[in-house]
């Protein structure tokens, strides 16, 4: 089977031989395949039957929740284990209260409506085209994962995976070459979630000559026609959002769901960091936890802050620095030392370069920091 869902002979693929495909089931690179252009940069996420609930490959059959005339929500909810995404989201994203109520509310519209269609009442294919706006790192792909995770378990797309592509991947280069650069990229989606991400970089006023909006154009046409086959979720700032959809008012028209991702706070930022900290097997020290909170303090103030990107980048850094600290030690090391990070594996970051600048210079200088402070 190749990687664009499709078997030897060409045809597409049985959604069910991913469940028996180790392979498949796992995130990976697309570089192309025989039915695929080879110039495919963007990534591509499968449902994994064997990882957590929200990852499962499953979808329901809304039959068996309607009988003698009467729908019972609760069986669509315990047999599809929509309830198990949502508590994902909630584990998993620190914050997010609005977010997570918007999905919420889409998953009742979308149970409902299916218990519409299946009791004979008129029911219309609800528009599942969304926009994801707010900074790096507040959880919008780790959100598009899990609503893909949703439509499938529902019945409103087939496959359940997620086809990640910025600009690059949809804009060609020269004539002719859009057009099936975004043809292709659409093809990889069906049956899945469309993740276009900084989706303004798409429109661009100031180049008579560039090939953004041939793309914009053949995604309008392929929104409409294979509106039941795949959902489009485009994600970038919020302010350029809306200025590309003033831009491209088509865009705007097809896109039903706006879901706004709030910036983390210090203290939002703070338990993000004790959770991946204690994912990796680690812990912050007293005296750390209070030199972590100084770092996000100041990171904050800083320019190409990413919430938790960032904070995850800081995490790892730690862990480097703790490791480097060990390493050099010559001493016997307990299981305290190779699990507790303390306050000197985070003042070293660049964001304390005035601490640093007061004290005398050491035998082993800090090398720059290109990560933007972390």
């Amino acid at each position: 089977m190749s990687s664009g869902g499709l078997d030897t002979t060409g045809k597409p693929a049985d959604p069910a031989d991913e469940r028996t495909d180790p392979a498949a089931r796992t995130p990976y690179r697309d570089h192309g395949s025989p039915y695929f252009s080879d110039d495919f940069t963007g990534k591509v996420v499968r449902a994994d039957a064997d990882a957590k609930a929200g990852s499962a490959v499953e979808s329901i059959d809304f039959a068996d929740a309607v009988s003698e005339g009467e729908a019972d929500v609760q069986t669509v909810v315990r047999d599809s284990r929509v309830y198990e995404v949502i508590e994902e989201l909630d584990s998993e994203l620190v914050a997010l209260a609005p977010v997570k109520r918007r999905i919420r509310e889409i998953a009742a519209l979308l149970v409902i409506d299916r218990l519409r269609d299946q009791m004979g009442l008129i029911s219309q294919r609800p528009t599942l085209h969304m926009s994801f706006t707010g900074s790096p790192g507040t959880g919008k792909t780790t959100v598009a994962l899990r609503m893909a995770a949703i439509l499938h378990r529902l019945g409103y797309i087939e496959r359940g995976h997620l086809v990640s592509v910025t600009r690059d991947d949809l804009v060609g280069q020269y004539v002719g070459h859009t057009a099936p650069k975004t043809k292709d990229i659409v093809k990889r989606a069906l049956g899945g979630i469309l993740f276009i991400d900084e989706a303004y970089y798409l429109h661009r006023v100031d180049n008579e000559r560039d090939y953004g909006q041939e793309a914009i154009e053949i995604l309008l046409q392929e929104m409409e026609s294979e509106r039941e086959n795949f959902v489009v979720v485009m994600a970038g700032y919020r302010d350029r959002m809306e200025e590309f959809f003033q831009a491209n008012p088509g865009m705007g028209s097809r896109v039903a769901h706006h879901i706004h991702f709030p910036d983390y706070d210090a203290d939002e930022l703070m338990q993000i960091a004790r959770m991946m900290v204690d994912q990796q097997g680690y812990e912050l020290s007293e005296d750390a936890q209070d030199a972590f909170r100084q770092y996000i303090e100041r990171r904050l103030e800083r320019p190409r802050f990413a919430h938790g990107r960032s904070i995850r980048n800081a995490v790892e850094r730690a862990r480097m620095r703790q490791a480097n600290r060990l390493f050099e030690s010559k001493r016997r090391l307990t299981k305290t030392d190779l699990v507790t990070i303390e306050p000197e594996d985070i003042l070293q970051s660049s964001v304390f370069d005035d601490i640093h600048e007061q004290e005398p210079s050491d035998d082993h200088p800090r090398e720059p920091d290109p990560s933007g402070g972390n």
